[in-house]
């Protein structure tokens, strides 16, 4: 890495450069992010993953700048128009807004007003208004410019052309350009008006239909929303500070005295300003405060993401799962503790009474000759009645009946990895089999499917996609490494996320184990196809090797510290599964005398705490939640009503809670909490369990009012929190508009935008 970035990135993370290069350098030599902040503790000063995904990123985007100047380097050498003062400053620059500040007026660009002037020879008269002598007569000059042939008519045209020259002068001084971009920054404002005509297209963008909000203020979530209605021609977005205030800045900049010359300047500034430079500025501003909004909205979607993909699993036990189906019938399917396909049924329980009586024995029979332990039912439609009718048959060894969050199940139900598993099993038993896994793992089961289609984003289509996929993958992956991979049972899918590996090693392993049978240890990894020392190395403590011969194999401590563990059982005169399953060998282990140039007190620690717990599961118990009885449908809520619910999605502007009835309720952001909420997250998070206060229900746009405030009305108060780090740092709550109503579900557009499709 270079030392120049490495000190820039350390100031900017308030990091010790040691720390950024040693990152650096992991990266380059082909290290993990999960690897090098679990079992590079050492090298980085105990960096944790989030510090070094940070170093990794900013590294790229200044690498990312140093490719641009270079590029700009280049064409401005083989066009010969670097000078050593250019050089000097595009060498200097630190942004790539500057860089291409600097490059402006030599960027090569079609005919323009102002390239026009300067062919007729008027550049020498531009230059000699902007020195503003007051004793200068522009008239009297521009007379002598005059010249038929060159296509100069009059002193007016004269004058005008070099007013061009002036104002492309001023949209291209990198000072002037700074100034603005800093003035649009803290002082511009969105202005939102209706695309006449497109009022009743548009219904569900109404709350803009008339707003100004400061760009300062306006959160990610109103930003995209603005961005979107604008794209589909129902909005007409603009961005500017007042303009007065910005004719000021550059009239101070460019304007001197007030005779004839400086009038003239004073009307090219002014032009400058609005024809070129405010636009310029405007698109920039509209750029950044999109980005902004897209790493806001990343950030949540990842949150939430998090929260999903480490929800508490059930673990390994034969599970019957029901996808709920009214018309078609319910489709049922067996599992075993592994996942495997054990049978299929069909069931109805929507129809006459012989049809009911016919699937509770078929249900019956299906949890009889399988010895099913669980029942995971989908939350689609009919699920809550699906629900019920399981809970009232009398099945063998009274197995719990668990209500799944099928998002998504239908789009593993028709991927690639679905039909390669289940080539002869209908689509609609594959979304059975989904639910099933999802309530013995959901990480396992949900890495099968793109995360776009799990239903915990905001806007996620509207957002930069390659942005989006890059935070999403390293969720993925910080999840998957986090929780361990067993590497007898894990799909492809799963695999493929660990540290190292990639969908071509994980194919291989999986392909290995066919041929083979199962793996004994962590080394017959070795004997893999491809899988060398590097992806090993990276690879290898993620991976589970359960009832191995070395106990070890089913840790996360890494086989190039099995030296270490084995020196500790014979220092203690015990062997390795003593030290294991006996808590006071271990505590006669002092760590120090481990100490080596390459272990450090911080991965003895780790190897003593893997010890204590191998393999160690770090999500919670799970727990399920009970919706209220009687109430299956919206029409069955009534203001004032409390219900428990879960959280199934956390947004900028508050979060959904499922309580039962087919359509999440929204909790805004103002009725999370009796005391101000800035951010959602702080409070809630993604199958959180909550109870929660009807406030409104709209049957015709199927829309549900929460609120988790308690039943006495308080007054926002500063401070205070729940003690979560919050996921994203979003705006203020509320848009400003003349007629600004309180917020809710119903009058706030942001919930009908967001929609269940994101």
């Amino acid at each position: 890495m270079d030392q120049n970035h490495a000190r820039r990135i350390a100031d900017e993370l308030d990091l010790s450069p040691w720390q950024v290069e040693a990152v650096g350098r992991l990266i380059e030599d082909g290290a993990t992010v999960p690897f090098i902040a679990r079992y590079r503790k050492e090298a980085t000063g105990t960096l944790d993953e989030v510090a070094v995904t940070a170093i990794r990123d900013r590294s790229a985007r200044l690498r990312e700048l140093d490719k641009r100047r270079e590029a700009i380097l280049a064409s401005l050498t083989e066009r010969d128009l670097l000078t050593d003062g250019l050089k000097v400053a595009i060498q200097g620059v630190e942004t790539l807004s500057a860089l291409e500040d600097l490059y402006l007026p030599f960027r090569p660009k079609r005919r323009t007003r102002g390239s026009v002037a300067r062919e007729k020879g008027l550049e020498p008269l531009a230059s000699l208004l902007l020195e503003q002598d007051p004793s200068l007569d522009p008239e009297a000059e521009a007379a002598a410019c005059v010249d038929a042939g060159k296509g100069v008519a009059s002193t007016a045209e004269a004058l005008a052309g070099a007013r061009d020259i002036l104002a492309e002068r001023v949209n291209e001084s990198p000072e002037a350009r700074e100034r603005m971009r800093r003035l649009f920054a803290a002082e511009g404002v969105f202005r939102v008006k209706v695309v006449p005509g497109m009022e009743e297209q548009g219904a569900k963008y109404r709350d803009y239909f008339d707003l100004e909000e400061p760009v300062t203020e306006a959160p990610s979530h109103r930003v995209l929303a603005m961005r979107r209605g604008a794209r589909e021609g129902i909005l007409d977005l603009r961005v500017a500070p007042p303009e007065g205030r910005a004719l000021s800045i550059l009239e101070e900049m460019f304007v001197s005295g007030e005779g004839p010359a400086s009038r003239q300047v004073r009307e090219a500034v002014q032009d400058g300003y609005r024809r070129l430079l405010s636009h310029a500025m405007e698109t920039e501003t509209r750029v950044e405060t999109k980005k902004q909004a897209d790493d806001a909205a990343i950030r949540v979607f990842a949150g939430n993401l998090r929260e999903l993909l480490l929800s508490p699993p059930l673990g390994p036990v034969r599970v019957l799962a029901v996808d709920p189906g009214i018309r078609t019938g319910c489709k049922a399917v067996c599992l075993d503790p592994q996942g495997g396909l054990l049978a299929v049924e069909t069931v109805y329980l929507f129809g006459s009474a012989a049809r009911k009586a016919e699937a509770a024995e078929g249900l019956s029979g299906l949890c009889r000759r399988h010895g099913v332990e669980a029942v995971a039912v989908g939350n689609g439609t009919g699920g809550r009645e699906t629900e019920a009718f399981i809970r009232g048959l009398d099945l063998p060894g009274a197995p719990p009946v668990v209500l799944v969050n099928e998002s998504g199940a239908s789009v593993y139900s028709a991927s690639e990895a679905a039909r390669k598993e289940f080539p002869d099993l209908d689509l609609t038993y594959r979304g059975a089999v989904s639910i099933g896994r999802r309530l013995m793992d959901p990480l396992a089961e949900l890495v099968k499917i793109d995360p776009k289609s799990i239903g915990v984003g905001q806007y996620q289509h509207d957002v930069n996609q390659a942005a989006l996929k890059r935070s999403l993958d390293d969720v993925v992956v910080s999840c998957v490494n986090a929780v361990g991979v067993e590497v007898n049972t894990a799909s492809e899918q799963l695999l493929s996320y660990v540290s190292g590996l990639g969908p071509q090693l994980a194919a291989n392993i999986v392909a290995h184990r066919a041929e083979n049978g199962r793996f004994r240890s962590r080394k017959q990894l070795e004997e893999v196809r491809r899988l060398g020392p590097k992806a090993f190395e990276q690879a290898a403590g993620f991976l589970r090797v359960r009832d191995a011969g070395d106990p070890l194999d089913g840790s996360a401590v890494h086989p190039e510290s099995y030296g270490v563990v084995e020196s500790m059982a014979r220092d203690l005169g015990c062997t390795v599964r003593d030290l294991m399953e006996r808590e006071e060998l271990r505590r006669r282990i002092r760590l120090e005398s481990y100490v080596t140039e390459t272990v450090g007190l911080p991965t003895l620690t780790d190897i003593l705490e893997e010890l204590a717990k191998p393999g160690r599961d770090p999500r919670e118990q799970l727990e399920t939640v009970a919706f209220a009885e009687g109430i299956h449908e919206i029409g069955d809520l009534a203001a004032g009503m409390a219900l428990p619910g879960v959280v199934t999605n956390v947004t900028a502007f508050g979060a959904f809670v499922d309580v039962g009835v087919h359509h999440d309720g929204l909790v805004h952001v103002s009725e999370l909490a009796d005391r101000f909420v800035k951010d959602p997250a702080e409070e809630v998070r993604v199958n959180q369990r909550v109870m929660v206060r009807v406030l409104d229900v709209d049957l015709n746009r199927h829309r549900i009012s929460l609120s988790m405030r308690s039943g006495e009305r308080k007054g926002p108060s500063k401070g205070g929190g729940s003690g979560r780090k919050p996921a994203s740092k979003p705006g203020g709550n509320r848009p400003r508009k003349k007629e600004d109503r309180r917020p809710g579900a119903f009058n706030n557009p942001f919930a009908e935008l967001l929609g269940k499709d994101e």
